[in-house]
């Protein structure tokens, strides 16, 4: 059991960072939004995981040319998916709003990423624990589907004290915008699964010397160069398209800047430390730690919401958002239970 403490608090922690590295997004402006991703892309994606996999595992470029090209194609190709689901998520934003298509994207993406490598590695769980996971994952979707009523009641509170609000479509492109999430949802857990689908890359990184729980930087630098071709393609598209290489030269942009920087920063935090608790986990770990890192940070970005005042005076939907977070909170503990068997 003691050997289990460390990667669960190394979960927490990476569930932190989750949480909180959405709140550099309120300061894109007065910079164009291609361009502030761009810059958060390269942080993210680029820097500072291989500044920080070359810091810990030693010999690198040797680790990753002697991987197995399977697992360097797969694993950047999930990344890559993962990167159109990204875009997808913001696209049903404009059909759905941020509230629906926050849970829809979340549920689906923390259920699906757990699932796959479940059924995956099945006979490596312990059979006394797949009740416990199942029934973690079930009561994760039904605290995502919480928290995400809390989020529709408090925009319709919003709308209708004429407060601002994204519009959302009705009929046709309602159900367009739906399924656009929900494809979002599923293309968002390729990153778990890309990540669990680099083991060999993590043994090599072992034998060549690294930590065990920092084989995951590894791991990682082939993951998200997938991811990044994606992102940075896309931004550079809207950059031209946009004609907005401008904006790097906005007035006030510094402070964008440094936002995006920062955001970068806790956003790969938040995966270079769920992959050194994955890698203690051992095989288990994507199934058990996926979905508990994206429930934790759900608390954590609604704390970070009420502090930044955006439940004030939302005393209904808050109620309702702390009954989701209770759930949660319950499935956190079937899961690592789970774990611990």
């Amino acid at each position: 059991m003691n050997e289990l403490i460390l990667p669960i608090l190394i979960i927490i922690l990476a569930s932190v960072f989750q949480g909180t590295f959405g709140l550099g997004m309120k300061y894109v402006k007065p910079m164009a939004w291609e361009a502030w991703w761009l810059v958060h892309a390269t942080v993210a994606m680029v820097l500072f995981p291989l500044i920080w996999a070359l810091l810990v595992v030693p010999d690198l470029g040797h680790v990753l040319a002697q991987a197995p090209a399977k697992e360097i194609t797969a694993g950047a190709a999930l990344g890559f998916g993962w990167g159109i689901g990204g875009i997808m998520f913001g696209v049903s934003v404009g059909y759905i709003g941020m509230s629906l298509t926050y849970g829809i994207v979340m549920g689906l993406c923390s259920i699906a990423g757990a699932l796959v490598p479940f059924f995956l590695r099945f006979n490596s769980i312990n059979a006394a624990g797949i009740p416990f996971i199942l029934a973690g994952l079930a009561l994760l979707a039904i605290a995502v589907f919480i928290i995400t009523v809390a989020g529709l009641k408090r925009d319709k509170a919003l709308a209708e004290a004429g407060g601002e609000i994204q519009g959302i479509k009705k009929g046709k492109e309602f159900k367009v915008g739906l399924l656009i999430a929900s494809a979002s949802g599923i293309l968002s857990a390729m990153l778990a699964i890309g990540f669990d689908n680099t083991m060999e890359i993590g043994k090599l990184a072992e034998n060549a010397g690294a930590l065990q729980r920092n084989t995951a930087l590894a791991r990682w630098v082939v993951v998200l160069a997938g991811a990044y071709l994606m992102n940075a393609g896309y931004a550079l598209f809207l950059l031209f398209k946009n004609k907005s290489f401008r904006s790097f030269k906005s007035p006030g942009m510094f402070k964008a800047l440094k936002w995006s920087i920062i955001a970068g920063l806790l956003w790969f935090a938040a995966l270079g430390t769920y992959g050194q608790g994955v890698a203690l986990m051992g095989e288990i770990g994507t199934m058990i730690c996926w979905p508990v890192m994206l429930g934790l940070s759900l608390i954590v970005s609604n704390i970070a919401a009420m502090i930044t005042g955006e439940w004030k005076g939302m005393k209904g939907p808050f109620n309702i958002m702390i009954g989701g977070v209770i759930v949660i909170i319950a499935a956190t503990v079937l899961m690592s239970y789970a774990s611990m068997l």
